[in-house]
This record gives C-alpha cells, structure tokens and sequence, in this order.
C-alpha cells in the first residue's frame, strides 16, 4: 500500500506540473477564438465567460478535446499505437488558427514532458495534437485517466479566465468565482468523458467555431488565436 500511494503521489505531482501554467508550452500566446468572441461583444463581463465556458465544457472544444485526451490515454494504457488519434485530432481542428495553436502546444508539451523520460515521447514525434500528447504522457506515468481529464479542463477553464482577465472582461477577483463556480461542471464532465470513446466525437458550438475563424483576420489583437 506505501508504495502505490507513493506512486499515485508521485503521478500527481507530475500531472500538477504539466498542467501549471508555468509549463513551458506557450499557452499564453493562445486565446482559442475567446479574444474575438470579446470583440465582437459575445463576452463582455463575467456572466458571459461562465456561460461561453460551460457551453464548451458541455458542447464544444473542450468537450471534444477531454474525449481525444481519454482515447490517447487508453490507446497508451494499452499498447496501442498512437498514429490514428494523432492524425484524427489534428484533422478535427477547424481552422488555420486552431491547427497551429493544438500542435504547436502540443510539441512544446511533448519536449518539456521529456525531463521525465520515457519511450512515449519518442511515439509523439511530430505535430502532435495538445490533447493527444496530454492523454498519452499521463497515461504512460500512471495518472488516473478521470484525473487526467479533470486537471486538463480546469486547466482549460483556467487558462480562458485568465486570457479574459488579460483582456479586461473582469478582475482577478471574478475570475476566482468562476473558477469555484466550475469545479462540479469538470468534476462530472470528467466522470462522463472518460467514458466516451471517438464515436461520441461532436460540437454544437457554431458561434465560438465561427469566431476562432474569424480571429484569423481580426485587425488588432493580443493572441495567436
């Protein structure tokens, strides 16, 4: 028992650190399409982030990425080879913006998860989805695959709060709440989403896939997407 809690200790302080936004991935350079759902007056104060982020928790990206992130972390889990998912989430992205923002956070991952080595790195050479590579890692180290997906939507959920408050949309202080707000959305997402294999693949987010298009050619902005 001491030395499976020792290592379920252990996987939890590696799945707090890739999922920190002091990981080197450059997430910050991301807005996902939010930065134009602000400009275009979608989001213009928090009632509006908590509701455009749980409709991406139920409904849209996020959603789609916790089912990519579930099905690399059973394939790993397995033995399977990862080829497919890789080219199935990286064809999933809807745009240009979105292509580039997956895989390009998605090899910075894969490169800051090597100073914990291990033969999976070596299999997510290349344009590897974020998602993708997240599932993957964890599942290689031992996380929980409902631990996993939890801690990646808080840390999506995190990250979108903070590119709000970076836009001015609300404070520090609303961005908490939110975050506090969130926790039983994650936690039963998570439950529901480790359960779903790629049939269960899916949006209905027509809006937020629209804008993360038009980001592309927003005359002014702060964020690559």
């Amino acid at each position: 028992m001491a030395a499976d809690g020792l290592a379920a200790r252990q996987a939890l302080l590696r799945l707090m650190a890739w999922l920190s936004p002091a990981f080197p991935i450059g997430g910050f350079s991301y807005s996902a399409g939010l930065e134009s759902a602000v400009v275009e007056g979608h989001v213009a104060g928090g009632a509006d982030l908590e509701a455009w982020l749980l409709v991406l928790l139920g409904d849209g990206g996020m959603r789609n990425d916790a089912v990519l992130l579930g099905e690399a972390h059973r394939l790993q889990s397995e033995g399977q080879a990862l080829d497919e998912i890789v080219s199935l989430a990286t064809a999933l992205a809807g745009s240009a913006e979105r292509y580039a923002e997956i895989t390009r956070l998605g090899e910075a991952f894969v490169q800051a998860a090597s100073a914990w080595p291990h033969p999976v790195i070596d299999a997510l050479s290349g344009a590897v989805p974020y998602s993708v590579a997240v599932g993957a890692v964890a599942a290689a180290h031992g996380v929980d695959r409902v631990d996993a997906i939890a801690a990646f939507l808080h840390a999506q959920v995190s990250h979108y709060v903070s590119v709000a408050i970076r836009l001015g949309v609300i404070g520090q202080t609303r961005g908490v709440s939110i975050l506090a707000v969130s926790e039983a959305p994650i936690l039963n997402a998570a439950s529901s989403y480790a359960r779903l294999g790629l049939d269960d693949l899916g949006s209905a987010t027509i809006i937020a896939d629209t804008l993360s298009m038009r980001h592309e050619i927003q005359y002014s902005r702060l964020f690559q997407s």
